[in-house]
């Protein structure tokens, strides 16, 4: 069971309707919403089984009455105070959700009987949650107060999710009162005793850490050594506890933790398998949440120590989250065991190696720790989901450039046999791979071939996409080069073609390339990358590279104008640009982002786009830029965009894909990003997405939903032109646009 404070996606008012209802039950993917009045006042629920039972029973269905209407009252809530032993025992077959009242039966949380994990201040830490990272000061500030406060900063700016101190009532917890140089005591107890009296912060400096850690927005948690500083620690508020491997044993205390209800992250330094098992018994039968810290309790632990592979064994033992405790000098340590499961480091925290005090010589500086922040992300993001190997779309790009496809060697007619000794293995990768050969031979063949072309799935399979004659409500095109325009637009009746040019085509004779004036309308895609391997960035700091950028632009543009004369039906073509923004090892903070599109405005500004019509592209988070992802800034997020276009009259292409994957990466409702941009959208590229960098798929096979998407373009963007922008859809003589327009003349575009 895991108790969660997250409950927006969980909450409907009275008066809503029941379609609000639904589109949060869909949100929430937990079949269930609950329905509070203004003052959040828990007053019902609404289950899919509800909605069900209604839609059988109306005469009429009407998903704009309240939800009132609908919802059940004989609901099962418990108190957000019960103890959580006691609010799993109201779980059964058909209830996985409990709501979690306030004594003024406000909804203020939720037990999910399924989930592991707990939640922590606003983090849910789980098997399917980022690795929650703490910077354990400790006793690291030496008992100034200031230093204290600073390390919680620090620990913000290095990426942790958490800043953890220690509180001991030394006349309580040692058998001396706490008092220095017992002689009794051994040369180890007297040092660390020592170092307490000198170094310990009063309770009430400790507290007012606690708050400056929460003003800044960081968890605090801290470390109870015995039951007075509990008792302290409790009227400070705090939302959870870290156990010491030292009380792991100490039942009283376990006992005393657990009995607050609130979660436990216990390490399992110097304790015995039996004793791990004795402590997890205990906190099982008294039904709080916890996680168990696999822990060498040696200051430094040797690497020879360590035993990460006990991770396994833990989880098995617990049942439970687990993470890691370090001591070990460096961040390798911490960084594998995330990827061997560990949903938790903690890692010791400080300014200087060198300060007074054992635990300073096995922390982190925090340099260091944002180092081992970055990596522990990195590998996160490595892992992925598992399943069934699909290609990325770097590797789609790369197999397309360097694996090798089937070709033909000779003419052949249509109907004719394909044989053997006919077909050759070469590069690119664009066709139908090698290890389909043999089911090529003995095929009759689909098409009239000539030496040289491409063998496809499609000679395998003549249900493929062909053209046909489509009708929209807009002007509709397809992307194009210079060299299969004619081929592609053959027998067609489209509106216009966007030519997406290389930086090769900056030099071609358009005389000798087009010939004739055409009798159809034009686009222009600008290069992205030009010759010497420069990418367009009319953002970069860098003046000389963005005073090439302006050059590059500057030519585009008056290729642009040269194609008018060839294709006099568009006076004004769309010229679409990628403006750039881009950082090769991360995304820039907010506020930094405004100094970049000043400078795309001023670019802009040295450019005569009187020609044309510029269309700036929609970017996504994770642009592919030589075979590695880049981090896109600008032109990602709809209000940034907006306001863009609004201070400087510019206009946009909105790029479907490029916005899908930055809805998905973002978390943004993909209906309200298009609410904000299509008013400002002369054209667009119609296309699907899968996940934060699946880009170009066919359409209907990724997240968009192209009812949504249509339903907006007539709302804000009528009679707006589009190409649909298939990764590789001219394949095959435009098979991919083919299919792509086919699917939208049957949505109704």
């Amino acid at each position: 069971m895991r108790i969660e404070k997250k409950i927006k996606d969980f909450l409907v008012f009275s008066g809503d309707s029941l379609l609000d209802a639904l589109k949060r039950i869909n949100d929430n993917q937990a079949r269930i919403v609950f329905v509070v009045e203004d003052s959040g006042t828990l007053i019902g629920a609404v289950s899919d089984g509800d909605v069900r039972r209604w839609i059988t029973a109306a005469a009429e269905l009407d998903f704009g009455q309240p939800v009132d209407a609908v919802m059940n009252r004989a609901f099962v809530a418990r108190p957000v105070t019960e103890a959580p032993a006691e609010i799993a025992t109201h779980f059964d077959h058909k209830r996985d959700i409990i709501p979690l009242v306030d004594d003024l039966g406000r909804f203020v949380a939720l037990a999910r009987r399924a989930a592991e994990g707990f939640q922590l201040g606003e983090r849910v830490i789980g098997e399917d949650s980022p690795a929650f990272i703490i910077a354990e000061v400790g006793n690291n500030h030496n008992g100034d107060l200031a230093l204290a406060k600073r390390l919680v900063d620090l620990a913000i700016e290095a990426g942790a999710d958490c800043v953890k101190f220690q509180m001991r009532d030394l006349t309580t917890l040692y058998s001396n009162q706490g008092k220095n140089a017992e002689a009794g005591y051994d040369l180890g107890s007297q040092y660390t005793l020592d170092l307490l009296n000198r170094f310990q912060l009063s309770p009430s400096d400790l507290c007012a850490v606690f708050d400056h850690a929460r003003a800044r927005g960081i968890l605090p948690l801290c470390t109870p050594w015995d039951l007075a500083s509990l008792h302290a620690l409790e009227n400070a508020g705090l939302e959870g506890y870290k156990v010491a491997s030292a009380d792991l044993t100490n039942n009283e205390l376990l006992d005393a933790l657990a009995a607050t209800g609130k979660p436990l992250i216990c390490s399992t330094g110097m304790s015995k398998e039996t004793e791990i098992q004795g402590a997890v018994a205990l906190l099982r039968r008294q039904g709080v949440p916890f996680a168990l810290l696999h822990c060498n309790s040696t200051y430094p632990t040797p690497y020879k120590d360590v035993n990460l592979s006990y991770l396994a064994r833990l989880k098995q033992l617990s049942g439970a989250l687990i993470g890691y405790s370090g001591h070990e000098r460096g961040i390798a340590i911490p960084v594998a065991a995330v990827a061997l499961g560990a949903r938790i480091i903690e890692k010791h925290f400080t300014v200087d190696r060198g300060m007074e005090g054992n635990d300073h010589k096995v922390s982190l500086l925090p340099e260091e720790f944002a180092e081992m922040v970055r990596q522990i992300r990195a590998v996160e993001e490595a892992m992925g989901q598992g399943g069934v190997r699909e290609l990325t779309q770097g590797e789609l790009i790369n197999r397309e450039n360097l694996a090798k496809s089937l070709v033909i060697t000779r003419d052949l007619p249509r109907g004719a046999v394909i044989q053997r000794d006919m077909i050759a293995v070469k590069s690119p990768g664009q066709g139908l791979q090698p290890n389909r050969l043999e089911e090529l031979v003995g095929q009759r063949a689909q098409r009239d071939f000539q030496a040289g072309d491409l063998f496809f799935p499609s000679d395998l399979n003549p249900t493929s996409a062909k053209k046909s004659a489509y009708r929209f409500a807009r002007p509709y095109g397809i992307p194009a080069r210079y060299h299969d325009y004619q081929t592609l637009t053959e027998g067609m009746e489209l509106d216009f073609v966007e030519f997406h040019l290389s930086y090769h085509d900056l030099d071609i004779d358009l005389a000798e390339a087009l010939g004739a004036p055409q009798s159809l309308g034009f686009a222009v895609h600008s290069p992205e990358l030009f010759a010497g391997d420069h990418i367009l960035d009319l953002a970069s700091d860098d003046a000389a590279y963005r005073r090439h950028s302006i050059a590059e632009l500057k030519r585009v543009v008056a290729i642009a104008d040269a194609l008018r004369h060839y294709f006099p039906k568009t006076h004004k073509p769309a010229l679409v640009v990628n403006a750039g923004g881009w950082t090769p090892h991360g995304f820039l903070p907010v506020e930094a982002r405004a100094a970049l599109y000043e400078r795309v405005a001023d670019s802009l500004a040295e450019v005569d786009l009187s020609p044309v019509e510029l269309a700036i592209q929609t970017m996504p988070p994770f642009p592919w830029h030589f075979g590695g992802q880049s981090h896109h800034n600008l032109f990602v997020d709809a209000e940034e965009i907006a306001a863009f276009c609004a201070r400087n009259g510019h206009k946009i292409c909105l790029d479907v894909s490029h916005s899908m994957m930055a809805c998905n990466y973002y978390q943004w409702d993909f209906g309200r990003f298009l609410d904000i941009v299509l008013p400002y959208t002369v054209h667009l590229h119609i296309v699907d997405a899968k996940g934060v960098d699946g880009e170009g798929v066919q359409i209907g096979e990724g997240d968009v939903d192209f009812d949504l998407l249509k339903d907006k373009l007539n709302q804000h963007a009528p009679g707006v032109q589009f190409i649909p922008e298939v990764w590789q859809g001219h394949k095959n003589k435009g098979e991919g646009f083919w299919g792509a327009l086919a699917f939208l003349e049957r949505v109704g575009f």
